[in-house]
Parts: C-alpha cells; sequence; structure tokens
C-alpha cells in the first residue's frame, strides 16, 4: 500500500489521499487505449467507405481531423464530464483531481491530454513509465504541468481496534463521574491513542496520555485518583462511558418493546369486547380477518298435491248451546235414481207456458 499523501486544501485542512501508484495506472491507461482504438478503427473504416470519392488531400484531412478528435479529443471529454474517471479509471477505482483536492476542470483535462499524446502515443508510454516512477506521488509529466493528481478512490477499510480494558482495579470507579461536557473530538482521540499506545514510542505515549487525562479533567472537573497512571484513568472513563452507553440502549430497547406489547395486547382485548358477529367476537379469529359470506337460508321442502297422502276431513263448526241448529239442505238424489224419477221432470231450465 502506497503512502498516504497530505494535500493541502485552501481552508488549510490536510486530506490523507493515497495516490496511485504505476502498475494500477498503466493498467487503467491499457484498457482506456484498448476502448480508444476500438473506436478509432470502427471511425476509420466508416470514413474509408464515406471517402472512397475525394481525392487524397481530402482523405488525408480527414484522417487526421479523426485522429485528433477520436484519440485526444474523447478522452478530454470523458475526465471532464466526469470529474476525472475514464473507464479504465473506474475499473480499477482511480480518480484524477487537483493538487488541492477538488474536481478537474476543461483545463485540466486538455492539458493532460494534450501532454499524453506526446509520453503514451508517440513514445509508447516510455516517458510516462519513467516520470511516475520517479515522482514521489507517482505523477506524469500531464500531471505536474496540469496540476492534478491520480488518486485511489477504493481503498480498502480500515481494521477497526477494540479499545482495551481498564485495570479490574479500576471498573465502576467512575461512576459518578459527569461526562455531558466531554466533546466527540475528545473521545475520538482518546479512543485512537488507546488503541495505537502499544505502536508509540514510550515516552511520547506517556506525554500523550498525560495531555489527553488533562484535557478530560478540565472538561469533568475530577482529577483522577492518586496513583493512578493517565494511559489507565483514561481506559477507565472510557469503559465507564461504554457502560452508560450499553444500559441506557438496553433501557430504550425494552422500553419501545413493553409498549409494543401493551398495544397489540389493548388491540386484541378491544375486538374481543367488540363482540358481535364481527371477526372480532369469534373464538379463534384474529380481529380484522375476512369471514366467508353466509349461506342463505334453506327453503321449505314444497309440497305437490300427488306427493299427499290424504285430504284431511272437514271439521263441522262447533255450536253453542243457546244457538239454532243449523237446518241442513235437503239431499239431492244422484241423476237417474228413482226418487228423482218421482219428483217430477228432471229440470231442464225450461218453464212450460200456464
Amino acid at each position: 500500500m502506497g503512502a498516504v499523501s497530505g494535500v493541502v486544501t485552501g481552508d488549510a485542512v490536510v486530506l490523507g489521499l493515497q495516490p496511485a501508484r504505476l502498475p494500477s495506472r498503466a493498467l487503467a491507461v491499457l484498457i482506456d487505449l484498448v476502448v480508444v482504438w476500438a473506436a478509432y478503427v470502427l471511425v476509420m473504416i466508416g470514413l474509408v467507405l464515406a471517402t472512397a470519392s475525394l481525392d487524397e488531400a481530402a482523405v488525408a484531412a480527414v484522417s487526421v481531423a479523426a485522429f485528433l478528435l477520436v484519440l485526444v479529443g474523447a478522452p478530454i471529454a470523458v475526465e471532464t464530464l466526469s470529474h476525472g474517471r475514464s473507464l479504465g479509471k473506474m475499473a480499477c477505482g482511480l480518480r484524477v483531481v487537483r493538487d488541492d483536492g477538488g474536481p478537474i476542470r476543461f483545463r485540466h483535462a486538455l492539458v493532460r491530454g494534450a501532454m499524453g499524446v506526446v509520453e503514451i502515443l508517440m513514445t509508447f508510454g516510455v516517458v510516462a513509465c519513467i516520470a511516475s516512477l520517479v515522482s514521489e506521488r507517482g505523477r506524469r509529466l500531464g500531471d505536474v504541468f496540469a496540476g492534478t493528481l491520480v488518486v485511489r478512490e477504493r481503498m480498502p477499510a480500515a481494521r477497526v481496534l477494540p479499545v482495551p480494558p481498564p485495570p479490574p482495579w479500576l471498573v465502576g470507579r467512575f461512576a459518578g463521574l459527569d461526562l455531558s461536557a466531554v466533546p466527540e473530538g475528545l473521545w475520538l482521540e482518546i479512543r485512537q491513542y488507546l488503541t495505537r499506545a502499544r505502536e508509540l514510542d514510550p515516552g511520547v505515549g506517556r506525554q500523550l496520555a498525560e495531555r489527553l487525562a488533562g484535557q478530560l479533567v478540565g472538561r469533568t472537573g475530577t482529577p483522577p485518583p492518586a496513583g493512578v497512571p493517565a494511559e489507565a484513568y483514561l481506559a477507565g472513563v472510557v469503559a465507564e462511558r461504554q457502560a452508560r452507553e450499553a444500559r441506557q440502549a438496553f433501557a430504550e430497547a425494552g422500553t419501545g418493546a413493553g409498549a409494543g406489547a401493551g398495544a397489540g395486547a389493548g388491540a386484541g382485548a378491544g375486538a374481543g369486547a367488540g363482540g358481535g358477529f364481527g371477526a372480532g367476537g369469534i373464538v379463534g379469529v384474529p380481529a380484522g380477518a375476512v369471514l366467508p359470506p353466509a349461506l342463505p337460508p334453506a327453503l321449505p321442502p314444497v309440497v305437490t298435491p300427488a306427493a299427499s297422502s290424504a285430504v284431511p276431513p272437514a271439521v263441522p263448526p262447533a255450536v253453542s248451546p243457546g244457538a239454532a241448529s243449523p237446518v241442513a239442505p235437503p239431499p239431492v238424489a244422484p241423476p237417474g235414481s228413482e226418487a228423482s224419477r218421482e219428483d217430477g221432470p228432471p229440470a231442464t231450465g225450461f218453464a212450460p207456458p200456464a
């Protein structure tokens, strides 16, 4: 891994950028050249077919124009529009930036492209390789004249080291310490020191620990116990802060779980108390469930006259004791019987004259 470059911005902020080295830059340039030359060959084939009827001077002029546009103009346009990322640089995780870390503009891409014709195309990359090897930050001549730098964008994630625990006899000694006035920047410095303390020189590490302990005492207003080293004091205070954050996180998680359970129980009880013929009133059916439609009531069977077994007998009307007995009509003899012949001629509906 290359060394980190200390780039200073206009606001006097030091940027930690990792310059790209020769192997990754050479691979990116190779990818760009393959793409550009393939496009140039296709364009030249089209121009040859289109300019077959022109004279040699016109064909030469068109060829030079195609060379400048495809091999020089296209890379400049791509770097300008993508802010320093060509196809090869995208594949290798590289980017062209200014010396102050900002994105490049057209003039930077123009100078890089013009110098690239000389140090890459005309000399087959020999000049660019020598300049990149000699430069401390791996810059070629185009970068030097344009004031640019090729840096790595995809950097491996830094390994997070755990903070070493304090001595056992210091655990719980700082439970009553007020840590609300300690800024996050100071906590970050203390954690970084504790994780890298074993890698520092003993004298330098001791001085750094005493300085950080003094700042921490100034924020908390409580001096460390007598006889406690500065490094142990810092480790004990950091452990106390981590313990408080863990207790707070567990308390918030428990409160949220209890509130969710109470809300769920209340909703279930309300749905059950709603009763009725809805889903909430049926045992075993959750609230809000969609029940299938009820079946229509069954119709009574229709009895046809042929299906009836017998006609029920007529019931005579009830006669009260004080009422007169009803007079039964005289019996009617059936036609053709002797009684009907004795009574007279059969009724024909014709009355004889008097």
